[in-house]
């Protein structure tokens, strides 16, 4: 077996037509990059998020980690979001084939998308809702519920941003299977015409939510098809090194800046080199992670993670807020941001929000689950479903360009709880359902 074909892993599998498996096996390496993702994204929340009691009585929030000289050029390797992307690409791909090969369609797939991301969300939103306004009827201040209740915003553009991106898996799929190289292409050109165009349009910038992460999200597809476990190692170091070099020298002459965090909203073409470095990076470690992946306790801890990510992702932001803006109410010791006692209550940080999230994990993990109902069940119709989507869609736009207050939130919860009830179950599309005890992060409907 050629190096190539080692760096392919058991996860990835080709046709006859060179496009990749329609069923392929777990692919241990994607679970294992994902539950990093979720991790690091978890961890850096924890040294950014912290609220500041002032003397007059108002609250604050500092980015304390952001405001660090060192970050800068840190957050250049460890900006992973491109990275959640490619890695929807790929069991998104793989997902749709699937689905696709079974007798399902697009709709049938949007169906299943939405219902995976939107209940989790919805659940959020209520609770949140419910929770703040009876803070508010508590008598705490205004200001602390607008904080806690804008920093539930920080998830909720992730899961637009990942929505639109996953809708659009059947028509992009469609396009890489005639012209791979030029869908990439054209992606990425109107990337740059975006870029282009948003100093005298700024709001246009916000579009490249829909092509940017699309963008990446086709680097997946590369991944899913083998044409990156096809190149040999110095080529895939190559392609990680001309892309750094690439974004080096964008961002050296003044055309973009070199703050990744600046960079990710609204997204830029930055973005999608950071992609291309990391979906080969992916694609060289995948032998190292598939030998991890293979160690019993890592695949139970990977699988227990994977299978409830969305909520843990939704969930940890609003618990840290809520003990974060709990703990300012009491006389438990608070060190001043950026101070060595400060950074050295960051584990005490990390395990709360560890432990708050459990019980958040038992109580609303299960809506993860896909409701699947009978093998003789009919698809909702397609005017529910493309209803479903825009109901979902308005009340985020308006948080996006507006900020989410109380009332988005019993708006977006209200939109959201809607959209589920229009877009029902599942229909079964095989005589046996999907195995409910797959224990992979990324075997999804």
């Amino acid at each position: 077996m050629d190096g190539a074909a080692q760096r392919a892993g058991p996860g990835v599998g080709t046709d006859s037509s060179g496009l990749g498996s329609a069923s392929p096996p777990r692919d241990l390496a994607i679970d294992l990059a994902r539950f990093f993702c979720l991790a690091l994204v978890v961890i850096s929340h924890c040294m950014m998020a912290s609220p500041v009691l002032h003397a007059d009585g108002t609250v604050t929030t500092e980015n304390t980690l952001a405001e660090q000289d060192w970050f800068e050029p840190v957050i250049w390797i460890f900006m992973v979001m491109p990275l959640f992307f490619v890695a929807g690409g790929i069991t998104g791909l793989q997902s749709w084939r699937r689905l696709r090969d079974r007798g399902g369609n697009g709709y049938g797939f949007a169906q299943a998308r939405l219902l995976r991301l939107i209940r989790p969300a919805a659940a959020l939103l209520a609770v949140m809702f419910v929770g703040l306004w009876g803070a508010l009827l508590l008598g705490v201040d205004p200001q602390v519920v607008q904080l806690l209740a804008s920093g539930a915003g920080m998830p909720l553009w992730f899961l637009a941003a990942y929505l639109a991106a996953q809708l659009n898996i059947p028509l992009l799929e469609r396009l890489h299977r005639r012209a791979p190289w030029l869908t990439l292409a054209g992606l990425a050109a109107l990337v740059v015409a975006v870029d282009c165009f948003r100093g005298a349009m700024p709001l246009i910038a916000y579009v490249n939510m829909i092509f940017l992460w699309c963008a990446v999200q086709q680097l997946g597809f590369f991944m899913a098809d083998g044409h990156l476990a096809r190149l040999s190692t110095s080529r895939l170091v190559g392609l990680v090194a001309a892309s750094n070099l690439l974004l080096g020298v964008l961002t050296g002459l003044g055309l973009y800046r070199d703050n990744m965090l600046v960079n990710l909203n609204p997204p830029n073409f930055c973005l999608f080199l950071l992609g291309v470095s990391q979906a080969a990076t992916l694609q060289l470690a995948k032998p190292a992670l598939d030998r991890i992946g293979t160690v019993r306790w890592v695949r139970a801890m990977v699988a227990l993670a994977g299978r409830r990510s969305m909520t843990v992702y939704l969930w940890h932001l609003p618990l840290l807020g809520a003990m974060a803006g709990l703990l300012l109410l009491t006389d438990f010791p608070k060190p001043a941001s950026g101070t060595a006692e400060w950074w050295w209550s960051r584990p005490l940080v990390l395990l709360g929000v560890v432990l708050l999230l459990l019980p958040a994990i038992a109580l609303f993990g299960r809506l993860e689950d896909r409701p699947t109902a009978s093998v003789h069940s009919r698809g909702r119709p397609r005017a529910a479903v493309v209803t479903a989507a825009v109901v979902v869609f308005v009340p985020v736009a308006d948080a996006a360009f507006n900020g989410l207050s109380l009332p988005h939130l019993g708006g977006g919860s209200a939109c959201f709880t809607l959209a589920a009830l229009l877009l029902g179950r599942v229909p079964a599309l095989a005589p046996e359902p999907l195995p409910a005890q797959a224990l992979s992060a990324n075997v999804e409907p």
